[in-house]
């Protein structure tokens, strides 16, 4: 039987990045201390976790969870009149969308992108933004679930921390970007903006899948 072929992503090392090879991810931590490293079984799992952070995914294998089964009871089950948000890039940077839908049905309520050129956690950022005006809108109290944390402290600072610089392929991007921050600063809003507790409850239900 073949070998089944593996991706290692390198979150903290010489050279960050998914490798194709053990060697060449062993060449990317030698030496590094506290380097952040896993292997995947498909490029695409490779760089879902990439755009992610390491502590989402080291540990844990496909349908496994971490928690113990008090930990799993204290967390209970999600709170279905909510929407969730979620963002995906292929690559970082990369082609990027975000969407918003129905927790409890999976029904879409937004969506933006593809945009040629941005990162995931700017997709993450404009989505709850975009999900709280949505809720504002049309004066629902249904709280908000994202998995991204970076997203939740970006909104809380009212500031799209991103270290991308705009260009021409982003400009359209970085509009969005802007008006998201003004949104913030201009806005009040009451909407809980709630974790999604993916170790518990799988994937957030506007995952774009790409597994």
């Amino acid at each position: 039987m073949a070998k089944k072929a593996k991706f290692y992503v390198v979150w903290k090392g010489k050279q960050p990045g998914i490798h194709k090879t053990w060697a060449a991810c062993k060449k990317a931590i030698e030496g590094y201390k506290g380097a952040e490293y896993k292997s995947f079984e498909s490029f695409a799992m490779a760089q879902k976790a990439f755009n992610g952070n390491y502590e989402d995914f080291k540990g844990k294998k496909k349908g496994e969870t971490t928690l113990s089964p008090a930990e799993l009871l204290k967390i209970g089950q999600p709170n279905y009149h909510s929407i969730s948000v979620d963002a995906a890039s292929s690559g970082n940077p990369g082609v990027m969308e975000y969407q918003g839908v129905d927790t409890k049905t999976g029904k879409k309520l937004f969506k933006q992108g593809p945009f040629p050129q941005g990162t995931n956690n700017i997709g993450e950022f404009l989505a709850l933004v975009h999900g709280l005006a949505f809720l504002k809108e049309r004066g629902s109290d249904r709280i908000i679930y994202t998995d991204s944390r970076t997203a939740m402290s970006w909104v809380r600072k009212k500031k799209c921390n991103t270290k991308l610089t705009e260009n021409e392929k982003n400009k359209e991007m970085f509009h969005l970007v802007r008006r998201a921050e003004a949104w913030l600063k201009s806005n009040t809003y009451n909407t809980p903006i709630v974790k999604w507790e993916t170790k518990a409850w799988g994937e957030i239900p506007a995952d774009f899948g790409r597994k």
